[in-house]
């Protein structure tokens, strides 16, 4: 069971989401503040946090701030009804590995916190090794190199770190936002321009393999389709 952190100041709201997330076996604790949160935070181990934006005494942003001095590999969600695209850019520059506009399906809010924490796992099950098998591709993050029986194709620093999200969050829709800030650290129309060069290398790094798919969500992002055998 994971432990999640709750901070939501909307009492009514944060006791339906406590429940429900506790039926998807979640070990909720709940913070009506931010302050109350960081306390928590500092008593308490967490596997992962969603935190509202606007919230009294400690806003979201400046939770997420402190939290991050304190672990800077725990996971978090931002929860708000602002719509301001300056506030979205605010959560994920911070990190945020989502950025959540109420009202929202409950369901879609757990999948979103078990695809991360499964990516998590996956990155910590990939440490210290420095080869992935990607179809019938060989990856080496180390000797930035992706080769199968028949070419060697090495790679830059961006490409090899763009294979490398892209497989942690393989056979799922990723934002183009979420793509920009996880491996540029940015989000503005350079790096866009940048992120589509980077995207038509790599399919064509795949082409030789049908199982492997990079396909585009106009306006949404991108999905990295891998086959199983």
């Amino acid at each position: 069971m994971k432990k999640l952190l709750l901070a939501e100041d909307d009492f009514d709201f944060a006791g339906i989401l406590k429940k429900y997330l506790e039926l998807h076996q979640f070990e909720v604790v709940w913070a009506e503040n931010g302050e109350i949160a960081l306390d928590y935070f500092k008593n308490q181990s967490f596997d992962i946090c969603i935190f509202d934006v606007m919230m009294p005494k400690l806003d979201g942003f400046s939770l997420a701030e402190k939290i991050i001095t304190i672990n800077p590999e725990i996971p978090f969600i931002f929860l708000t009804a602002r719509k301001l695209q300056e506030d979205k850019i605010i959560g994920l520059k911070l990190g945020a590995d989502d950025y959540i506009i109420k009202p929202f399906e409950v369901d879609e809010l757990v999948l979103r916190l078990q695809n991360i924490l499964k990516r998590i796992e996956q990155k910590r099950s990939l440490n210290g090794e420095n080869i992935i098998e990607i179809g019938s591709y060989i990856f080496d993050n180390q000797r930035l190199t992706l080769s199968n029986k028949n070419h060697v194709q090495k790679l830059t620093e961006m490409e090899a770190s763009l294979i490398e999200y892209l497989y942690l969050n393989h056979n799922q829709l990723l934002k183009r936002d979420h793509i920009l800030m996880s491996v540029w650290k940015k989000d503005d129309y350079f790096s866009g321009r940048s992120m589509d060069v980077f995207v038509s290398r790599l399919r064509k790094y795949f082409n030789s393999d049908p199982k492997i798919k990079i396909e585009s969500t106009r306006n949404i992002g991108l999905e990295f389709k891998i086959e199983k055998p």
